[in-house]
């Protein structure tokens, strides 16, 4: 990976590419499971991301060969998912799941191997979703007695029917990559070889169009799908204002005139 600056290292690490920001879970030994110092630091990281204006587009991914992420840490579960505390180690999950899905830049997974459990949420969190074939996803909670928090089910709704979420949800089964892509779960499907190079291609082509432009259409799809009955319109509209009146909206056009690519600075 070329022109790749660390930003932290450790169990999440974090590197600016250009204006990529690829966030990678390295917990290898546990198929790259997210710890309670996992969930916490999530968070922290996307707000890093988020305040950077080098960065337009985030890369979630898992290190190594095996695994996106396995989901929770099942070592944890003894201690931090029983009475009480269930509810503190819960918290901390949905603070990383509500960070993801309100993130104002545009945010891929980058998915292999195994994508179960927390790891198939966080997944479903982000705008978009590319994944190698031989991909597992699965949610098995109801075999392991736990009851699905309510509020991890709206990203789920976002790329799945409420027929195909209780599937999921009920059987706790197994699907291939194959069913993820006919059931929209992801975005697309591709050869292991190809996975990283088309999803850098595809974070660049985002990151070349005008900031704010992007982050319109994706608040306005993430509103229409939270309240399509009652969406905060004037919220929308609002945003849409800022384009046209935006010193990018200026440069786009000009650059259309003057048959040349444009150049963004997201103002």
């Amino acid at each position: 990976m070329a022109d790749v600056t660390p930003l932290n290292k450790g169990q999440i690490e974090t590197e600016l590419e250009g204006p990529i920001c690829w966030i990678t879970f390295n917990n290898s030994s546990r198929m790259n499971a997210l710890s309670s110092t996992m969930w916490t630091a999530l968070p922290e990281i996307i707000a890093q991301a988020e305040a950077d204006s080098s960065v337009r587009v985030l890369i979630l991914r898992g290190a190594g060969e095996k695994a996106f992420s396995a989901g929770a840490d099942i070592s944890e579960f003894g201690t931090a998912r029983t009475g009480e505390t269930a509810k503190a180690y819960d918290a901390l999950s949905h603070a990383a799941f509500t960070a993801l899905m309100e993130c104002a830049k545009p945010t891929i997974a980058m998915i292999h191997g195994y994508c179960m459990g927390g790891g198939m949420e966080l997944a479903l969190c982000c705008d978009l979703r590319y994944a190698a074939q031989g991909t597992t996803f699965a949610i098995p909670s109801a075999k392991l007695g736990i009851g699905y928090d309510p509020r991890w089910i709206r990203p789920l709704l976002s790329a799945l029917s409420p027929t195909q979420v209780k599937e999921v949800l009920m059987t706790g089964r197994r699907f291939s990559g194959d069913e993820a892509l006919d059931m929209g779960m992801i975005t697309k499907l591709l050869v292991v070889e190809a996975l990283e190079d088309d999803t850098r291609a595809l974070a660049h082509m985002i990151a070349e169009n005008a900031p704010l432009a992007v982050q319109a259409a994706k608040r306005c799809v993430d509103e229409l799908v939270r309240a399509p009955e009652h969406p905060d319109m004037g919220a929308l509209d609002r945003l849409i204002e800022a384009c046209l009146e935006s010193a990018d909206y200026e440069e786009g056009r000009t650059a259309f005139m003057e048959k040349r690519k444009p150049v963004f600075r997201g103002k």
